[in-house]
């Protein structure tokens, strides 16, 4: 017997369906075939072209943190036979560690389903958001891809200050908005009170919302049929020449940079021969397909579908999110893109030991390609060596970048304090020369001028949004107050909730202050905010000197209002942190030449007396010899 067939004998006994002692079966003639349900063999059947642009909705999940888009997104594959039921599905689409071990979304990932609707078979491109406020830079460029959103709203919380963030991206792009009340089946939940502050906030009529449990599945397939009901098909011709938007890319060790694309127009297919209109490089198409969440080839892709493109690109400055293709010999007007994402906070990132500089190099470069929110720039510190100044939209986007290289590339790297962006206007015509313009940005504190040549600094500003049970409004304005906020706005959103609009300095929220508010409110506010570009302050630069010896990395920039407060803290958990040594340590923080706050770690003491034990002892004993003589 050949050993294919001798295997599958083995298999139809190990499962019972022929048993050992009966009589021997007989198998078929011919090779012997193994069919999984929902296995790639089916999907390579499928053809493309047979789903027109009238045919194919594309659309994003956009909610708050921990709403239920990644709940959501899983029955969506369920329901479609995307992927197969069962208990296992969880954060399907969610593929980083990172998202795993955190429970968040922090990368856009997107999934091609199929579904038929009244006899019609749709084409249905999901893309799944991050819901924190530091990756609302992923929410705007898949909205790019998009023609309507499903915004998620607990029925439990209620809007939150993202939701409202997300609801207006939207709206700004202008998409059609499908409102869903998620987890009805929770014991407190209360969709009638969220249905009336969704008409009241967002001005969407009661009836317009769908009520559903993401977890138990109730009535997601109803979210499904309003889709295609409301969402509008793109308004693309396959009869055009290609274009095609660059909205997320990623690196593989093997096939070089994977491009997920979404066809504004025309059609590609393999062997294609097109151009990047950001670098003016030529490629040949190896691989085009969809995403059923996992890559799965196609023959062609048509206008108005969403996938992904390898085309040999090796390097990854080849691959730029919001570049357009087009067809050789077939140029087309570039699509606008994205706007660059604004970093909010800055930190030094520096290799453990100089000789991984080049690893972790190339490592940063890859990363960056997958998460182009981040902006790198080269620098070098007299006690840490070479290494970047990287730019992050805020502290979470700044520990889950830390933990990717960790994770993904197993670099282990030092991270300086961070630092918000500052601007001087300068008034010394020698360092206007030597920077050739009036205004400079300072990311470093070490770069920070002297006020004799400045005629100004300025720090950078943020619209916060706080949604708050109103019984907590004291303490929370007392919180802002304390934080230099001026407020803004202050809306009733219902007869429980209340929104405050705060203008804040950026360096006075980037630490402790969402933990603040966590705090203040027992968990239940949220906090959002958005640019507000920069306005003049009182600033100055405060040194941390060792032993009188400045430290170029512990320097901070800080307002002159809390210099004292800032100083005598960071002294205080210096003091803490370094260790003690043979000699006294004094950690001082000063302004210029003026010595504002100081701590000192004592020395160890030089135990004299140690190698008197002994003979103490000795001593002792012989005494006590003596009595018992006597």
């Amino acid at each position: 017997m050949a050993f294919a067939s001798r295997v599958a004998l083995r298999w139809a006994q190990l499962w019972g369906s022929c048993p050992a002692a009966a009589a021997p079966c007989r198998l078929p003639a011919g090779p012997v075939v193994f069919v999984r349900p929902y296995s790639s063999r089916d999907k390579e059947k499928i053809d493309m072209s047979t789903y027109s642009v009238e045919s194919i909705r594309n659309f994003s999940i956009i909610a708050h943190v921990d709403h239920g888009k990644s709940t959501l997104a899983d029955r969506l594959l369920e329901i479609t036979g995307t992927i197969a039921k069962t208990d296992r599905n969880k954060q399907v689409l969610d593929k980083l560690q990172v998202e795993r071990e955190r429970g968040i979304t922090v990368k856009a990932q997107s999934a091609s389903l199929f579904y038929s609707h009244e006899g019609v078979n749709y084409l249905l491109n999901l893309i799944d958001t991050p819901g924190h406020v530091d990756f609302s830079y992923e929410v705007s460029r898949s909205l790019s891809a998009c023609q309507g959103v499903i915004l998620v709203v607990d029925a439990n919380e209620g809007i939150q200050a993202q939701t409202v963030a997300n609801f207006y991206l939207a709206f700004e792009a202008q998409l059609a908005i499908i409102p869903v009340i998620n987890k009805i089946d929770l014991k407190n939940a209360d969709p009638e009170r969220v249905e009336k502050q969704i008409e009241k906030l967002f001005d969407i009529p009661v009836d317009e919302c769908i009520r559903i449990s993401a977890k138990q599945g109730t009535n997601v397939e109803r979210v499904l049929q309003k889709v295609i009901e409301k969402i509008p098909p793109p308004q693309f011709n396959a009869t055009d020449p290609l274009k095609a938007l660059v909205f997320d890319s990623t690196f593989d060790h093997y096939r070089g940079v994977i491009a997920n694309i979404a066809l504004f127009g025309g059609e590609i297919q393999k062997g294609h021969k097109i151009v990047s209109a950001h670098t003016k490089k030529r490629y040949e198409v190896n691989e085009v397909g969809i995403l059923t969440p996992n890559e799965q080839p196609m023959q062609k892709l048509y206008a108005g579908q969403v996938g992904y493109l390898i085309a040999g690109m090796k390097e990854v400055t080849e691959a730029q999110i919001g570049d357009t293709l087009f067809m050789h010999k077939q140029p087309v007007e570039p699509l606008p893109g994205f706007k660059s994402a604004k970093p909010m906070v800055f930190a030094g990132m520096y290799p453990v030991d100089q000789s991984e500089y080049n690893n972790l190099k190339s490592a940063l470069e890859r990363l960056t390609l997958n998460d182009s929110s981040v902006s790198v720039h080269r620098d070098s510190s007299p006690a840490l060596g070479a290494g970047w100044r990287l730019g992050f939209l805020g502290l979470l986007h700044m520990e889950v970048f830390n933990q990717r290289l960790e994770q993904e590339y197993n670099m282990s790297v030092i991270l300086t304090a961070p630092t918000v962006p500052y601007k001087a206007i300068l008034s010394s015509a020698k360092l206007i020369k030597e920077y050739g313009k009036e205004e400079i940005t300072i990311i470093n504190p070490a770069q920070f001028p002297d006020k004799l040549s400045v005629s100004e600094y300025l720090e950078p500003t943020v619209l916060g949004t706080i949604i708050t049970p109103h019984k907590y409004i004291g303490k929370i304005i007392t919180l802002c107050q304390d934080h230099r906020a001026v407020q803004k706005d202050m809306l009733y959103i219902d007869e429980h909730r209340v929104m405050l609009k705060y203008l804040f300095p950026l360096n006075e929220i980037v630490l402790d202050f969402y933990d603040a508010l966590k705090s203040l409110s027992s968990g239940y506010a949220s906090f959002d905010y958005e640019d507000a570009g920069y306005q003049a302050a009182d600033l100055i630069k405060m040194d941390i000197l060792l032993n009188g010896n400045p430290v170029e990395e512990l320097a901070t920039i800080t307002h002159n209002d809390k210099a004292y407060a800032t100083g005598k803290f960071l002294c205080e958990r210096l003091k803490d942190a370094i260790p003690r040594q043979l000699f006294e340590i004094a950690i001082q923080a000063a302004v210029g030449k003026k010595i504002i706050a100081r701590e000192t770690l004592k020395a160890y003491r030089k135990n004299v007396v140690a190698k008197c034990v002994g003979v103490f002892l000795m001593f002792l004993m012989h005494v006590n010899l003596v009595v018992l003589l006597m």
